[in-house]
């Protein structure tokens, strides 16, 4: 692990309005967890900033969604937490195979992930992610419950739920060292952002002990308006995993503006509750 993290440090100093920030930013330790979805590609292509942005389909008219949930415990911005609401697209060429780009990811030329909402927990990550990338941020609450069964996130925003993701701990164990790829909109400049990646995770198919539930808000709305499976395709989660987050760079200018929601200046809440037990 030590290897992984050579030769970042000393980075470069940049600041996004209250935010002042190393990059590239370095993730020691963190508890990721994720649900992909079958959704309605017809309806996820108008979401595109892009022409050249293709979201992976597995069928002509069925393309991917991913939920996951992120808590960053040991970083060097501190420690918050992050849900990513994400597209698996392929920048350039449409792909001229079904479901290959979902099966190679970054291996695939030109495969990333659109991101659609990432909101953060407070505003210094909130800032540093609109400022630097162009990340659709904004601030909630996020309550997390880690047990031996299961990884939980549930988000809210003041009184409203956004959304509940629960992942269970179950599937084949393999390791990761591929590059998660990012596609944002910052100043109409289309942003790719290379994080390098060094894990083990578990990935299972048709997970019965997973699921999202949905609140009543926008966000949320906007997920359901994509026409995303009740039942997940895919479940995901890290046994450990650690990243290193660059500066992004600009691939195409002139897209569509990207700016998702916004919601409110003020802070959100972090907890976190490891239970040996998951009745407890």
């Amino acid at each position: 692990m030590v290897q992984f993290f050579a030769n970042t440090r000393p980075g470069n100093t940049v600041t996004h309005g209250n935010s002042t920030f190393e990059l590239p930013v370095l993730y020691y330790r963190d508890d990721f967890f994720a649900l992909y979805f079958i959704a309605d590609a017809r309806k996820i292509k108008t979401l595109m900033p892009s022409d050249y942005l293709h979201p992976v389909r597995l069928s002509p008219a069925k393309a991917l969604v991913a939920v996951g949930a992120f808590n960053y415990i040991d970083t060097t911005i501190g420690p918050y937490g992050e849900v990513v609401v994400g597209v698996p697209v392929v920048y350039g060429e449409k792909p001229p195979s079904l479901a290959i780009p979902a099966l190679k990811e970054s291996r695939y030329p030109g495969f990333g992930v659109l991101v659609l909402h990432l909101p953060v927990t407070n505003l210094i990550a909130r800032d540093a992610g609109r400022g630097q990338w162009g990340y659709t941020k904004f601030t909630a609450n996020m309550d997390f419950t880690i047990t031996p069964e299961y990884m939980e996130c549930c988000m809210t925003e003041k009184e409203a739920h956004i959304l509940t993701l629960r992942v269970g701990r179950s599937g084949i164990y393999m390791t990761d060292t591929k590059p998660l790829i990012t596609f944002s909109v910052l100043d109409h400049q289309l942003i790719e952002t290379s994080v390098a990646q060094e894990g083990t995770y578990r990935m299972s198919v048709g997970p019965k002990d997973s699921f999202l539930k949905l609140g009543d808000h926008p966000v949320a709305r906007s997920i359901s308006e994509m026409g995303i499976a009740r039942a997940p395709l895919v479940s995901k989660y890290y046994v450990e995993r650690a990243g290193i987050l660059p500066a992004g760079k600009c691939i195409e200018r002139n897209v569509q503006a990207f700016n998702g929601y916004r919601g409110a200046n003020e802070e959100g809440s972090h907890i976190v509750s490891y239970l040996t037990d998951s009745n407890a």
